[in-house]
């Protein structure tokens, strides 16, 4: 379970810092503006969908969250009183 939550807490760090470093994911669509016939003229738009900065810190407070916590759980089973935490 510990390596699980592990896991878990690393992509989260992962995900907050790439959100906060780009702050939107970019994409390109194509529309047709013109059809005349064999003629066909089309524009390239750009589109952004923002993400917003709370996201990336909720992401990345979670993740050091959870490396806390298992880490503290790690820390009271190695001195053998995880089950009286866990109680």
């Amino acid at each position: 379970m510990k390596s699980g939550l592990l896991v878990v807490a690393i992509i989260l760090i992962a995900v907050g810092v790439v959100s906060l470093a780009y702050q939107g994911i970019t994409y390109t669509t194509r529309e047709k503006v013109l059809e005349v016939g064999p003629i066909k003229a089309t524009a390239e738009k750009e589109k952004t969908i923002p993400l917003p900065p709370i996201l990336g810190g909720l992401a990345l407070a979670g993740g050091v969250v959870l490396t806390t916590v298992t880490d503290v759980v790690g820390f009271f089973a190695f001195l053998g009183l995880a089950a009286l935490w866990l109680v």
